[in-house]
C-alpha cells in the first residue's frame, strides 16, 4: 500500500485529503510493472515494438502485447494483458461501427477519445475496478500518421514516440536524444530495437522482439517475422551511426 493511504485505498470512488485516488494510481503502477511497449511515428509511417518473452514450451508465433484494431490502426498493451484483450475487443467495434455509419475508417482521436472516456468511466463508479492497461494505438488514418497513449486514468495523449512498461524512462531518454520527424522507416526500426535490446538482460536479446508496422502508402498493418527483424538487428551498428 502506498505510504499515507490510511484506508482511501479501499474504494475507487473515495478521494484522498491529498487529492489522490490510490486505485487509480495502483492500476498505474500495474502498468509501469509490465513488459515494455513502444511506438514510433516516422515520415513513412508508424512503428510498434514489444518484449515479449515467451516460456520454452509455448507456441511461438503469437503474440499477446500486440493487436490488430483495423487494417490501419494497430495496439500495443503494457500492464494486465486480459484488460487489454476487452479495451481491443471494444476498439474493434468502434471501428466497425465507423465503417458501417460513416463508410469510412475510423480516426486515431476518435478511437483514442473513446477508450479514455471508456478507462474514465471505470475510476468514478462503485463496484468497478480501473483497467490496469495502458495502450499505444498507432495508424495511419485520413489525416495522416499518428500514435495515442491511453492510461488507467483516462487520460489519452499524442506522441511522436513513447514507450510504457518496465523500462519506459529510459526507453523515452533514448527517443528524447535521437528521435527526430525525419526518421526513415528503416532509422525508426532500428531506434525500435535499439530501445528494447537496451532494457533486455537476458542472453538471447532478440526472440522475444516482436514488432508491427503500418505503412503511410498502403495504410495497412503487417507484422515483420522474424527474418525480418534479425535483417534489421543485424544492421543496428550502422542504424545507431546513421540515427545520430
Amino acid at each position: 500500500m502506498f505510504p499515507g493511504a490510511q484506508g482511501y485505498d479501499r474504494a475507487i470512488t473515495v478521494f484522498s485529503p491529498d487529492g489522490r485516488l490510490y486505485q487509480v494510481e495502483y492500476a498505474m503502477e500495474t502498468v509501469r510493472r509490465g513488459s515494455l511497449a513502444l511506438g514510433i511515428k516516422h515520415k513513412e509511417g508508424t512503428i510498434l515494438a514489444v518484449d515479449e518473452k515467451l516460456s520454452k514450451l509455448q507456441t511461438p508465433g503469437i503474440t499477446q502485447k500486440l493487436f490488430q484494431v483495423d487494417d490501419h490502426i494497430g495496439v500495443a498493451a503494457a500492464g494486465y494483458i486480459p484488460d487489454a484483450r476487452v479495451q481491443v475487443d471494444q476498439a474493434r467495434v468502434i471501428a466497425q461501427s465507423n465503417r458501417l455509419i460513416y463508410d469510412q475508417p475510423v480516426d486515431l482521436e476518435t478511437l483514442a477519445r473513446k477508450l479514455a472516456d471508456s478507462s474514465q468511466q471505470f475510476t468514478q463508479y462503485a463496484g468497478v475496478r480501473p483497467f490496469g492497461v495502458s495502450l499505444i494505438i498507432c495508424g495511419v488514418d485520413r489525416s495522416g500518421s499518428h500514435l495515442w497513449k491511453t492510461d488507467p486514468s483516462g487520460n489519452y495523449v499524442a506522441y511522436d514516440a513513447t514507450a510504457i512498461g518496465s523500462g519506459s524512462e529510459q526507453v523515452i531518454e533514448l527517443f528524447e536524444k535521437k528521435y527526430n520527424e525525419d526518421l526513415s522507416f528503416e532509422d525508426a526500426i532500428l531506434l525500435a530495437i535499439e530501445s528494447l535490446i537496451s532494457i533486455n538482460e537476458d542472453d538471447d536479446k532478440l526472440s522475444s522482439i516482436k514488432i508491427s508496422i503500418v505503412d503511410h502508402e498502403t495504410k495497412t498493418l503487417r507484422y515483420l517475422n522474424k527474418e525480418e527483424i534479425k535483417k534489421y538487428y543485424d544492421k543496428l551498428d550502422f542504424g545507431l551511426t546513421k540515427a545520430n
